[in-house]
C-alpha cells in the first residue's frame, strides 16, 4: 500500500544540505507496506528481547510504557526516495531498554520483528550510543496504525525500512542475517547519505 506524497517539493538551499543524495523533500508522511494494516489489541501486546530462541526479557504494554522515555525530532529519509524534515518522535531508547533487561548486547547483530512477521537486519552498533529507540508516539500523538502503531523501531540515520513498523521484538543473532528486503536485494547496511539502496550500491 502506498500513499500520496511522491512529488515533494523543491528544496531551498539550506533544506537541500539536509538531504541525502538522491531524495526529495515532502510535506506529506507516506505509507509504505506489505500487506493490511495489522490491528494488534495493548493488551496482549508484549516486547521480547531474544537471543537466537531464547527470551532475555519481555514486557507487556503497561510496563513497556513505564520505561524511562525519550525524544527525538529529526529528518527521515525512505528509500523510495521521499525525506521528511523535523519529525517528533517518543519511546524507550535501545540503550534504556537493555538496561532495563540487566543485559549488554550478546552479540553485534539482531533482527527487529513484526506483527506481521516482517524482519529487517540492523547491526547494534546502529542502535545503541543513542542512535535509535522503539517509539511509541509522533509527533505528540500515539502513532497511528497506518505508520507502525502501536510502536515501531525508529533507527532515523538508516533507510527508513529499517525501522520496523509493529514491533514486538529483537532478536540477537550470531551473524548479520539479511531480513525481508535484504533477502530481495535490498542493502544490508542503509545508510542514506551513501545511497545504500541495494546490494550493488
Amino acid at each position: 500500500m502506498v500513499t500520496r506524497g511522491f512529488t515533494g517539493r523543491r528544496p531551498t538551499r539550506p533544506d537541500a544540505e539536509r538531504l541525502p543524495p538522491g531524495q526529495y523533500l515532502t510535506e506529506d508522511f507516506p505509507v509504505l507496506q506489505l500487506g493490511p494494516t495489522p490491528r494488534i489489541d495493548l493488551a496482549r501486546w508484549r516486547f521480547t528481547i531474544r537471543q537466537g530462541a531464547k527470551p532475555l526479557a519481555s514486557w507487556s504494554w503497561e510496563e513497556f510504557q513505564a520505561l524511562p522515555r525519550t525524544r527525538w525530532t529529526g529528518d527521515i529519509h525512505c528509500v523510495t526516495k521521499w525525506s521528511k524534515f523535523d519529525t517528533a518522535w517518543e519511546g524507550v531508547g535501545i540503550d534504556d531498554l537493555l538496561a532495563a533487561a540487566g543485559i549488554a548486547a550478546p552479540t553485534a547483530y539482531l533482527l527487529a520483528e513484526g506483527y506481521d512477521d516482517y524482519t529487517t537486519n540492523v547491526p547494534v552498533a546502529d542502535l545503541t550510543g543513542g542512535k535509535a529507540m522503539v517509539a511509541t508516539a509522533y509527533a505528540g500523538a500515539p502513532i497511528p496504525p497506518d505508520h507502525g502503531g502501536p510502536a515501531r523501531l525508529l533507527v532515523p540515520h538508516l533507510y527508513f525500512w529499517k525501522s520496523a513498523k509493529w514491533v514486538k521484538g529483537l532478536r540477537f543473532t550470531q551473524a548479520d542475517e539479511a531480513g525481508f528486503w535484504e533477502q530481495r536485494g535490498y542493502h544490508m547496511s542503509g545508510d542514506p547519505w551513501r545511497e545504500q539502496r541495494f546490494t550493488d550500491d
